[in-house]
C-alpha cells in the first residue's frame, strides 16, 4: 500500500486520539455523563477501549503491518481501510452478502463527501416550528434539518460537533449528506444512528465525536419517537393545568466516541400547548463577565416564560433572556434552538 495512504491513517489516528484525550481530561463531569450517556456514574471504560484500538491501528501503522490481509497476508484495498482503519480482510474473501453490504458503506462513504443538499423548513400539520442558530466562528458546528422517513413520518434532528471552526463544519455537512441518504429508507431514527456511527467510528477523517438528538414525530397520532446520541437533553414543557417540565436524557453515547455502540429509542406522547425546545451546549454553557454559565435552570425558566408565545416568540424570548445574561461577552461556542410548539 501506498506510504501516503498510512500517512494520512496515522495522521487522522493521532488527531483523534489527541482530540478523546483532550476531553476526557478537560470536560466537565456532566458534559460527558451526557456525551457517555451515563445515568449515574460517568463510566470512561467504553472511550477507553476505543483508545485501545486506535492504539493497536497506530503500533500496526509503525510497523508497517496495518491493512495487512489475515487471509492472503496481501494489503487491503486502500477504500476499505479509509473508510475502517481495523479493516484486515480483502473484498475478495467476503461472501457475496457481506460484499454487497461493504460496497454498500463504500458508497454511502463517497455519498457523504459530497455538497450539502437544500434544507427546506416544512410544514408539519398541528405543529409551530421556529429556529436560530449563530456561529462562534464563521463556520459553524452546529446542526438542524428536517426530513421525511420511509414512511412518511417528519424527521427532525440536531446535532453538534465536538469542537467549532472549518474542520467541525466539513464534519456537519457529511453528517447532513448521511442523514439526507439514510432517513427517507428507514423508519425510525434507531437504524440510522446506528449505521452513521459505524461509519464514523473507524473512519481516518473523523477526529472527533457528534451528539445528535434524531426524532420521529407522526402529526396523526402525535407521538414523538426519539434517539439522543450524548445529546443536551431537550426541554419538554406540558402546558396543561399548569407548565410542568421534563428532559429528554441520552438513549446512547455520543456518534464516535466509544468502541461499543447501543441505541435505544423512547416515544412520548406530545399534547396541545406541548413545547419541545431543542438547543446544544453554546446555549447553557454561554458564560457572562463573571464567568458564570447561563444554564439549564435559566433556560426552562426563560422557555417557561415564553411558552404561551408562538414559537418564534419563544425563541427570540430566550435569545433575548441569554444576551441580557451575557452582556457583551463574545461567544465562545455555537449556539442553536429549534423550537416545536403543538398547536391547541
Amino acid at each position: 500500500m501506498e506510504s501516503d495512504v498510512i500517512g494520512r491513517i496515522q495522521a487522522g489516528l493521532e488527531c483523534k486520539r489527541e482530540n478523546l484525550v483532550h476531553w476526557l481530561e478537560s470536560a466537565p463531569e456532566v458534559e460527558k455523563e451526557t456525551c457517555l450517556c451515563c445515568e449515574d456514574e460517568v463510566d470512561e471504560q467504553e472511550v477507553q477501549a476505543h483508545l485501545q484500538v486506535i492504539d493497536t491501528a497506530l503500533d500496526k501503522a509503525a510497523d508497517q503491518t496495518l491493512g495487512v490481509c489475515d487471509v492472503c497476508h496481501g494489503q487491503v484495498e486502500a477504500r476499505l481501510l479509509e473508510m475502517d482503519y481495523t479493516a484486515s480482510v480483502c473484498l475478495d474473501h467476503y461472501s457475496d452478502e457481506e460484499r454487497r453490504q461493504l460496497e454498500n458503506e463504500l458508497e454511502l462513504s463517497q455519498v457523504v463527501q459530497r455538497a450539502l443538499l437544500p434544507r427546506e423548513t416544512p410544514s408539519i400539520p398541528g405543529v409551530d416550528l421556529a429556529a436560530f442558530s449563530r456561529p462562534a466562528q464563521i463556520v459553524g458546528g452546529d446542526y438542524f434539518d428536517f426530513f421525511r422517513f420511509h414512511d412518511g413520518a417528519h424527521g427532525l434532528v440536531i446535532a453538534d460537533v465536538e469542537g467549532h471552526g472549518v474542520s467541525s463544519g466539513m464534519l456537519m455537512s457529511s453528517l447532513q449528506t448521511a442523514l439526507h441518504t439514510l432517513v427517507p429508507d428507514n423508519d425510525s431514527p434507531v437504524p440510522v444512528l446506528e449505521r452513521i456511527n459505524r461509519f464514523y467510528i473507524h473512519n481516518i477523517n473523523f477526529t472527533t465525536f457528534v451528539t445528535v438528538f434524531l426524532s420521529r414525530f407522526d402529526p396523526a397520532t402525535r407521538e414523538l419517537t426519539y434517539a439522543s446520541a450524548g445529546h443536551n437533553p431537550p426541554l419538554l414543557l406540558h402546558l396543561n393545568g399548569g407548565t410542568s417540565a421534563s428532559w429528554l436524557n441520552p438513549t446512547a453515547a455520543a456518534i464516535g466516541l466509544t468502541e461499543e455502540y447501543h441505541v435505544r429509542a423512547e416515544t412520548i406522547t406530545l399534547s396541545p400547548g406541548d413545547v419541545l425546545l431543542l438547543y446544544t451546549d453554546g446555549v447553557t454553557e454561554a458564560t457572562n463577565a463573571e464567568g458564570k454559565p447561563y444554564g439549564a435552570d435559566r433556560l426552562a425558566l426563560a422557555a417557561r416564560e415564553h411558552a404561551g408565545l408562538s414559537a418564534q416568540e419563544l425563541v427570540r424570548g430566550i435569545r433575548q433572556s441569554l444576551q441580557a445574561f451575557c452582556g457583551e461577552k463574545p461567544l465562545a461556542d455555537d449556539i442553536t434552538l429549534l423550537a416545536c410548539k403543538v398547536r391547541g
